[in-house]
């Protein structure tokens, strides 16, 4: 029984191994003209916002953050090729100038008591200096960043211990280096408090258990995980530089959580007033304003981006309309305060009109994409329909730069939109059935005339920098002939042209990552990934059950119905499952009256069963592990539990 390899598909993205390093190609010259043409869409003469990066820079962090394994977990060296300020053929100028504005990394001071980490990793943390000790915001993802961050931190400023530690919300890289900032020990013993949004703890856990092995496995697209960093590879990742490797990830559970729409609390003399934001960039997230330093803290609800609907590695949709809501709300409970707005990714913005301009801009973003997409599904428009009508937000804020679509995109939040509202049917009845893409793919090759004939019409179209009509056309191809060696290539290379057209950067990572596997195939993972070992033992019976159920073959199971009584013997709790039609069911905290298997275990067991410390035979066999009944039974239907593949293919069949 193993749990790990899938718990977290943003915690650890490892490094992958034993690609053949097939060399990346140059730019076309249609794609070298079509990245100049972005020059003259965008105002980069504007260097405001390289000043705001730069402001309060107190010393930047170029050095390398280890494990204790001494493999590298962050090294800022690797993206030194963003040095040159003009973007070379193969990036996106508007992608090449934040990439190189996220690359602006160190110890920065927001306003007097209030500093940042940037570019560590992924995100910010925000330290707030308290009477005494010091409140910190999101630690970072990893414990080693973490430390590293906080070293920075003291080197510049008066070693107070850390009384409070706040998290936003429950994504991965706004809690995972909590261990790097303090001890439990000290939270278990009261002398320090972490508070967190109310419903932080279930989400942190549960977000990405039950599709946790295909939300990392796209996720190494999404962030270009196996790309190289180089001008032909990974470039950024757009809400930061990337995430860190061979990183240790860790959690302490919230002593407190915000319950109420505003509330007000004093922490260590400082005056913080919450603003619970449920439902926006995540389930549960809370913006902070500090009235004496006249600061607010935006969490993830507004950054120097247009933000994910709905992530390139998957989740569950996110509301456009309630995201723009609460950033209204911002903006009306504090835009006439706040004289520093600052977030969890990306530098602050300065100044009165400055932000109630991008407080206001960054909710007319989400707004419209979310009212807009609305009128056209009511005008009958399919979600691609849309995604082509809607290929620019209104003018003045296109032409702001923290509204360009470099993490999320209009594109793809548009549908997401749909997907919201209508699901994913189009209302096509062509659509409501179709064919597998093998399948399909084996029919529109035969009706084309052969794969000759689609390999002829395909370099045509690349030739022409129809990069787009290629991808489309040369995927059939590949899924009906996966072997197809002259197909693979001719796919590769048109998706490496549209990534280096790309403005997007998870986007860019997506297309290059593909190119990469046609090429070179699917890597190994090097078993060199990070620790969640704090994150498998938060899980939950329930959620524990509940990954169990996603994992049971209902047809080989169907035959074999059975009914556990399941104690939880440090816990003092009992769960009723029941395998019934090959689904496994379970109710919380009760008995079945009659039971054909009886378990009794420890639940800090079954965490060393799922990080792979012990078997759940071999405890079954010592005896930590009790199974009376159909033992028999029991064992066979533990043991034939489906293993998710997290090599599975995405670009071949």
């Amino acid at each position: 029984m193993r749990l790990r390899p899938s718990l977290l598909a943003l915690a650890v993205l490892a490094p992958l191994s034993g690609l053949a390093a097939t060399p990346a190609k140059d730019a076309t010259a249609i794609t070298l003209d079509s990245n100049a043409q972005w020059l003259q869409r965008l105002p980069f003469a504007d260097r405001s916002d390289f000043e705001a990066a730069n402001r309060g820079l107190i010393e930047r962090y170029d050095a390398v953050v280890s494990n204790g394994a001494g493999n590298s977990v962050w090294d800022p060296g690797q993206y030194a090729f963003l040095n040159n300020a003009d973007a070379p053929g193969t990036v996106n100028p508007s992608l090449w100038r934040i990439a190189r504005l996220n690359s602006i990394a160190g110890l920065f001071k927001v306003t007097e008591g209030i500093y940042q980490i940037r570019g560590l990793d992924l995100a910010n943390m925000t330290i707030v200096e308290g009477d005494s000790g010091l409140i910190v915001m999101d630690p970072l993802l990893s414990v080693e960043t973490a430390k590293a961050g906080m070293a920075l931190y003291f080197k510049h400023r008066p070693r107070k211990p850390v009384n409070t530690v706040i998290y936003t919300h429950p994504h991965v890289d706004h809690f995972g280096g909590v261990r790097g900032v303090i001890d439990e020990a000290d939270v278990k013993a009261g002398k320090v408090q972490v508070i967190a949004p109310q419903g932080f703890f279930e989400h942190a856990i549960g977000e990405n258990v039950l599709a946790g092995p295909a939300m990392k496995r796209r996720a190494q697209y999404m962030y270009g995980a196996a790309l190289p960093r180089s001008e032909r590879g990974q470039v950024d990742a757009g809400l930061g530089k990337g995430i860190p490797a061979n990183a240790t990830i860790s959690l302490i559970a919230p002593t407190r959580e915000i319950t109420q729409p505003l509330e007000r609390l004093i922490l260590d003399g400082i005056e913080a007033e919450f603003q619970l934001t449920p439902g926006t960039e995540a389930p549960a997230e809370m913006n902070i304003y500090f009235p004496g330093f006249k600061a607010l803290c935006m969490a993830e609800n507004a950054t120097r981006v247009q933000h994910n609907v709905l992530t390139l590695r998957g989740a569950l949709v996110r509301d456009p309309k309630i995201w723009a809501h609460y950033l209204d709300q911002s903006l009306r409970q504090y835009g006439d305060q706040a004289q520093v707005v600052f977030a969890q990714h990306h530098w602050p913005t300065w100044g009165g009109q400055q932000i109630r301009d991008y407080l206001a801009d960054q909710r007319d973003m989400y707004a419209f994409i979310d009212s807009q997409t609305l009128r056209l599904i009511n005008q009958g428009l399919t979600p691609m329909e849309i995604a082509a009508t809607l290929t620019s937000l209104p003018p003045q804020l296109a032409s702001k730069w923290y509204s360009r679509d470099y993490y999320g995109s209009l594109s793809h939040n548009v549908r997401a939109v749909y997907q919201r509202y209508m699901g994913f049917y189009d209302g096509n009845p062509a659509n409501l059935d179709p064919l597998t893409p093998r399948d399909a793919g084996k029919r529109y090759v035969a009706a084309m005339g052969g794969a000759d004939q689609v390999l002829k019409q395909a370099h045509t179209a690349f030739d022409a920098g129809d990069y787009r009509w290629v991808a489309q056309l040369v995927n059939h191809l590949v899924f009906a002939e996966p072997d197809n060696v002259q197909a693979r290539q001719l796919q590769a290379d048109a998706l490496e042209q549209l990534g280096y057209q790309s403005e997007n950067a998870t986007w860019r990572n997506a297309y290059l990552s593909g190119a990469q596997e046609l090429r070179d195939g699917v890597a190994a993972a090097s078993g060199a990934g990070g620790n969640a070992d704090d994150m498998v033992r938060a899980l939950t019976p329930t959620l524990f059950f509940d990954y169990l159920a996603v994992r049971i073959d209902a047809f080989k199971a169907a035959d074999r119905d059975l009914t556990i009584n399941w104690r939880f013997t440090d816990l003092n709790e009992d769960y009723a499952l029941t395998l019934r039609n090959g689904v496994l069911t379970h109710r919380d905290r009760t008995r079945h009256e009659h039971a054909d298997v009886e378990v009794s275990m420890a639940k800090s067991t079954l965490d060393r069963i799922a990080l792979k410390q012990t078997g759940f035979l071999k405890e079954a066999t010592l005896g930590d592990i009790s199974i009376q009944g159909e033992r028999l039974k029991f064992l066979q239907f533990m043991g034939g539990l489906d293993e998710a593949d997290a090599r599975f293919n995405i670009v071949t069949p």
